[in-house]
């Protein structure tokens, strides 16, 4: 099993970040579980580097999609650990997994792009809309609402929540259960089931 540990701060999607999460995911071979520290699961963009480097926002929005479609695909069982706030394109990282366990008493999912100005890329809004049904589509992606562990799981955002210092253990034990699929057959199924979100990820 891999155990992916995205950081100890607000884990943003910095270029050093990104290259660094695109190289473990090289060398999962079995399940793959993710999950931050302290109060973040990850906040998303790193808009201040963004910011800085606005020349390279295309080729820096195309590495944040080809991960979203990478872990989306992974031929391995995949669980989001969520332990604090996911946010924005942290939020869009715990979706591509297979499954997602949120803490229960604190930490918000929330896709606030509705809030702060930035519109979904189609490949975003795909991915999101793949994972969802139509209404809870709606209720998240356009309204900007915090959603507490209880009402995620109650909308469908997250499979389950569990107590502060269960949640990586809990997700562990989806993991395991699934491990040992055959990576071929599930690449295969996975790659189908979502053909039209990694098509319009990869497009650029």
């Amino acid at each position: 099993m891999t155990v992916l540990h995205l950081g100890d701060d607000e884990n943003r999607f910095s270029p050093a970040w990104l290259q660094r999460v695109h190289s473990t995911l090289d060398g999962v071979d079995d399940v793959l579980v993710t999950t931050g520290g302290g109060k973040f699961y990850s906040n998303g963009l790193d808009l201040e580097w963004l910011t800085a480097h606005g020349d390279r926002a295309p080729e820096y929005v195309a590495d944040v999609q080809e991960l979203f479609a990478r872990v989306l695909t992974l031929p391995v069982p995949t669980v989001a650990a969520i332990n604090g706030h996911a946010f924005g394109a942290g939020a869009m990282l715990a979706m591509a997994h297979d499954f997602r366990v949120m803490r229960s008493d604190r930490g918000y999912f929330c896709f606030p792009e509705a809030d702060i100005n930035i519109p979904f890329t189609p490949g975003m809004a795909a991915l999101i809309q793949g994972k969802l049904t139509p209404s809870a589509a709606i209720a998240s992606m356009t309204t900007g609402r915090r959603f507490g562990g209880p009402d995620a799981l109650a909308i469908g955002l997250v499979d389950e929540i569990a107590a502060e210092g269960e949640v990586v253990e809990v997700a562990r034990g989806r993991a395991q259960a699934l491990a040992g699929k055959d990576r071929g057959t599930l690449g295969a199924i996975k790659a189908t089931m979502f053909a039209p979100a990694v098509a319009a990820l990869r497009a650029g």
